[in-house]
């Protein structure tokens, strides 16, 4: 699929973790960014967000920005062997689906897990249970009206939805939208295939070697950049905010 439109362009708060919400925002409207994506970690726990004071979000009726929302996955895991954590996942993706109706979110993304024994039966069944897990999550996620999203993973074993196959397939049986980042992609065979999917709801942004997964600054690894053409909805996920302007930059100079 190619849009027939410029990108609309945003970046996820991990760049400005640690700082006020609000702050995200007002710097979000000033650099012009039409998006952005809270990663919901540490301080951004939706536990506790939950609870706070409905006047802490009515900055976010005040800006007219896109917000997208990253679960919590720290020491997280939908592909888990114990019932347990999976569990829990299940509960912190179902607050964070509650807390994207709450603020007026567009969509969640979350990871689809990974293994820490490197067996074939160990993968195999925790594709199930990640299946599992993420279904009844996108279930009711279709019930509050936000659309859920999984992440493709970088190119290891280890990692779920690491090939493009296993990502639509995953998109398919869960019910569930398909997130791309782009770097991750560029650490596998086929970065290209990854773009093909359906149901995309939109993308991470950023650059790297093609081998690790080093979220670099767009232009400065080998992703080959025409493949943004594609893109409708890019969420440039870097660690430092002077790279995501600089990433911005590169963007509108080449009019994605």
């Amino acid at each position: 699929m190619v849009k027939d439109d410029i990108m609309k362009i945003g970046f996820s708060t991990l760049a400005l973790f640690m700082s006020p919400m609000e702050q995200f925002l007002e710097t979000a409207s000033r650099d012009g960014f039409q998006l952005m994506e809270m990663l919901c970690e540490g301080p951004y726990w939706p536990r506790n967000l939950l609870f706070m004071d409905k006047k802490e979000f009515e900055a976010f009726d005040s800006y007219d920005i896109d917000i997208f929302l990253h679960a919590p996955t720290i020491d997280l895991n939908p592909a888990s062997l114990n019932p347990g954590i999976r569990k829990e996942t299940l509960k912190q993706l179902k607050e964070t689906i509650d807390l994207a109706s709450y603020i007026g979110g567009k969509a969640i993304t979350t990871h689809p897990g990974l293994i820490h024994r490197l067996e074939d039966r160990v993968r195999n069944l925790a594709k199930v249970y990640s299946v599992e897990t993420l279904e009844k999550a996108n279930n009711y996620a279709e019930e509050v009206g936000i659309k859920f999203s999984v992440e493709n993973m970088p190119n290891k074993y280890a990692y779920l939805c690491s090939n493009s196959q296993e990502h639509q397939f995953f998109i398919e049986k869960c019910g569930s939208y398909a997130t791309v980042d782009t770097g991750h992609a560029n650490t596998s065979d086929d970065p290209e295939s990854f773009f093909k999917l359906k149901k995309i709801a939109y993308y991470h942004l950023n650059d790297n070697d093609g081998k690790r997964d080093q979220h670099l600054t767009l232009g400065e690894g080998t992703l080959d950049l025409n493949l943004l053409n594609e893109v409708d909805k890019g969420i440039i996920e870097l660690n430092n905010y002077d790279n995501i302007l600089k990433s911005r930059d590169l963007l509108l100079s080449n009019g994605f």
